[in-house]
């Protein structure tokens, strides 16, 4: 099984002006994300036809209230039938239980469906990212990342939640009121359409900027997100430089940043319901006064007067909701178009056809002019031609950039080269399926990453049917029994995440342990006895010598008294092998191996 492997990290800083926002704007389709949305919930079909059942029944209902009360001031009221009154209450009573019965159902069912969507979007995006090739991580915040498994998603969920009973409630709340008004007085309803085109105007105007200022306002919490998690994870540099100073004017920028985003696509889209507000009291002030002379004159009764302010208060109220989840839309659209940017995203790509499993791996491992470079980047690595026989150890030397990991990354095929080939035992890595390629192989770095759990499940991550026996056994191999067992539960002791609560020397320990457990034919050592006191040191490179033997290994050395007993030293300058021997050899030609030496 493959531990974790180090690799460039590329991070691109997201820069947000105006142009490159109008830019993304053009990009992005929100049709088709709310499309791509639909398809989830259209898997639950039935649910949402029992939730718009429900919406139907609420609806009508809802519109039955003001109706039957103007009836009861014309039929029963000016009249005085107390008999007529009594029998209307009572129905009435019905009316207003049956519909918050169908309010009540439709939330439920809806919050049912809302819940299971966002956690298939969830689980496929949490699934996708643990399909893309390394080269993506390379590129992002890890923060950024996690700001659309949480936020963005979570934006979907509030949304789905409410918006689509308001929206589809809304819509049909405004056909019914129109058509009953215009079966009661034309006239009147023609009166009550006047403040429609100041609606759909001041709508259209406000919309038209919060939509690109939710985008932006997603995208700043998503650089905030980022590099408050940059942050955090980098603490001991940022204090041992004494650059709080610097991170927190950064960070005062990034919120800014965020700050003034959210508040104009919040106080933008607050202006709706105080337009709508306004616009409400307008029209009831105008039925009110014409109806009043439509009643004068005989033309319509006083019932019909009190359905009308009724029915306008409801008819602008859907167009007040319509407008609010429009906007809430909007925030959850800029979510879901983020969550499925990622899903879009190209998987690692899939094995060849006939891609062979490797079984019963020796650890031959030959480079044959293999060239190879990153996005935008010249050639990282060029004509690069190797062998290592089975059980040597190969050692990597140069300076920074010289190329050393990423012959890692080439062999563990996190990437493939441009050119040339690379076999293992004999076979092109390429025509090999991953999951056998990378099961050969261990990784031991210079900052081991553990996981949040018991000391025995992080050593049993190399090979996950491990017994207990095998993984002390592996532990006392690595000599890191001795320090486990000091610890108050041993080899249960929880560790958090990346293993804090032990010193950088243990948790080296703790990964070697891992590694031997996984017994691989082909092992990966970058600096892993750098940053450790000499004590610590010696108990590691034992532990090491104990893992490396019989086994083919790469190891990515700075200090290089440490690789003195390797069969092959490998000296990378510029992505080029410039010299190549034992340590012997090398020093013997006194040339830039000697001189990293002797520096």
């Amino acid at each position: 099984m493959i531990k974790q492997l180090t690799s460039p990290f590329r991070y691109k800083k997201i820069e947000i002006n105006k142009d490159e926002t109008q830019k993304k704007k053009k990009a992005k389709n929100s049709a088709a994300t709310l499309k791509r949305v639909w398809n989830y919930l259209a898997e639950k079909r039935l649910h949402l036809l029992a939730v718009i059942a429900m919406v139907v029944i609420s609806t009508a209902l809802g519109l039955l209230g003001p109706y039957l009360i103007g009836r009861a001031i014309d039929e029963y009221i000016v009249t005085r039938d107390n008999t007529g009154i009594l029998t209307l209450l009572v129905f009435l009573l019905f009316v207003f239980i049956f519909n918050s019965l169908s309010v009540f159902l439709q939330n439920y069912w809806m919050i049912g469906i809302a819940q299971s969507t966002v956690n298939k979007m969830r689980t496929q995006l949490f699934q996708h990212l643990h399909k893309l090739p390394i080269s993506f991580f390379d590129k992002r915040q890890h923060g950024e990342l996690m700001s659309r498994m949480t936020n963005d998603i979570e934006n979907v969920s509030s949304t789905l939640n409410s918006s689509f009973i308001q929206i589809f409630s809304s819509a049909l709340t405004l056909v019914g009121t129109v058509t009953v008004m215009l079966m009661l007085s034309p006239l009147l309803t023609l009166v009550t359409m006047i403040v429609i085109p100041l609606m759909v105007f001041g709508m259209k105007w406000i919309t038209s900027r919060t939509s690109r200022l939710y985008k932006v306002q997603q995208q700043n919490i998503g650089n905030l997100n980022g590099f408050i998690q940059e942050t955090i994870s980098g603490q001991k540099i940022i204090k041992a430089y004494s650059q709080e100073e610097k991170v927190i004017a950064e960070f005062l920028e990034k919120a800014d940043n965020l700050k003034r985003s959210g508040f104009w696509a919040q106080t933008i889209s607050g202006f709706i319901p105080k337009l709508m507000n306004v616009l409400n009291n307008l029209n009831f002030t105008i039925i009110a006064a014409i109806g009043g002379i439509f009643a004068l004159n005989g033309m319509i009764t006083i019932g019909v007067i009190i359905i009308f302010t009724e029915y306008a208060r409801q008819f602008t109220r859907p167009l007040n909701d319509l407008a609010n989840q429009f906007n809430t839309l909007l925030s959850a659209v800029a979510g879901a178009e983020r969550v499925f940017e990622v899903l879009d995203e190209k998987e690692e790509r899939t094995d060849e056809m006939d891609a062979i499993t490797l079984t019963d791996v020796k650890g031959n491992v030959e480079f044959r002019n293999v060239a190879f470079s990153y996005e935008d980047e010249g050639d990282t690595v060029r004509n690069l031609s190797f062998k290592a026989n089975q059980g040597e150890m190969i050692a990597l030397v140069g300076p920074t950039g010289a190329g050393k990991s990423t012959v890692i990354n080439l062999l563990s095929r996190f990437y493939d080269p441009d050119s040339g080939e690379i076999l293992i035992d004999g076979y092109d890595n390429k025509k090999i399926t991953r999951e056998s390629l990378r099961m050969s192989m261990a990784f031991v770095l210079q900052d081991s990453y553990l996981f949040k759990g018991t000391i025995r499940e992080n050593i049993r991550y190399g090979r996950l049917d491990a017994t207990d026996e095998e993984i002390e056994e592996a532990a006392k191999k690595a000599n890191a029994h001795s320090f486990i067992e000091k610890l108050p539960l041993k080899y249960d002791t929880v560790l958090e995440q990346d293993g804090s609560g032990i010193s950088h020397g243990q948790k080296q320990l703790l990964s070697i342990a891992r590694a031997i457990l996984a017994d691989p034919k082909i092992l990966i050592l970058d600096e892993a006895t750098s940053s450790i006191d000499t004590i610590t040191e010696l108990a590691i490179q034992e532990a090491l010598d104990q893992l490396m033997e019989g086994r083919t290994s790469f190891v990515i050395a700075h200090r290089l008294n440490t690789i003195q007993k390797a069969d092959q030293i490998l000296v990378l300058k510029d992505g080029e092998i410039i010299e190549r021997g034992t340590h012997q050899s090398l020093m013997d030609d006194k040339g830039f191996y000697y001189k990293l030496y002797n520096h």
